[in-house]
């Protein structure tokens, strides 16, 4: 299953943000004037992305699209979950994600992994960061 996300004009900042914080790889990125439909979208929407892909380290993949604006809604009821190697890898990535948004729950120690941690980042997407225990 691969997510796909619905952005409200800034999807292209969004997926840089992701690359760089999460290491992730652009491996398509299409805007809605490049697209045969270039004509059913107003002329300020053509650098919209219509359709773009990530792929992230382990092989998972992210899908996005900046929406129409006029029917636009925000991200609700789900967080995207990312699992850190190490606990400095945790704290590099709950910090890039955090960067501008909300904690919800700060990263710390708890009963089941060396770090958790949740937040909202500034493009709307609600994240958890995990960095498990590592076996005794």
């Amino acid at each position: 299953m691969n997510p796909y996300l619905n952005f409200k004009g800034n999807c292209r900042e969004a997926l840089a943000h992701y690359q760089q914080v999460l290491g992730a790889r652009l491996l398509f990125q299409h805007s809605w004037a490049e697209s045969p439909m270039a004509d059913q979208m107003p002329a300020e929407q053509g650098d919209a992305i219509m359709h773009a892909t990530l792929q992230f380290p382990d092989g998972s993949l992210l899908m996005a699209a900046d929406y129409p604006s006029e029917r636009f809604i925000p991200m609700q009821g789900f967080s995207l979950s990312v699992n850190a190697a190490s606990v400095d890898e945790a704290e590099r990535m709950f910090a890039g994600l955090s960067d501008g948004g909300q904690v919800t729950m700060p990263l710390e120690p708890t009963f089941w992994a060396e770090r958790f941690g949740m937040c909202i980042d500034r493009f709307g997407v609600s994240w958890m960061v995990n960095c498990e225990m590592k076996a005794p």
